[in-house]
């Protein structure tokens, strides 16, 4: 990937300078996510595709695995 990503913190993250985000940049054809803690893992997906991960989650169509 050539470019600078600019990477934005989630709405849902913790506040102040730890390492407890999700992560997320947007290029033209995909999203990059990834954890504060290990900036340099990064996952490629789609808008579409983590839209529908996203709302299996939220309807209980996607199991979370047990805490």
């Amino acid at each position: 990937m050539t470019g600078v990503l600019h990477w934005q913190k989630s709405s849902f993250s913790q506040g102040g300078d730890g390492n407890t985000c999700v992560e997320v940049a947007a290029t033209p054809t995909a999203l990059q996510l990834r954890e504060s803690d290990t900036p340099t893992t990064h996952l490629t997906t789609t808008p579409t595709a983590l839209a529908h991960l996203l709302t299996g989650i939220r309807t209980g169509a996607v199991n979370t695995p047990p805490a």
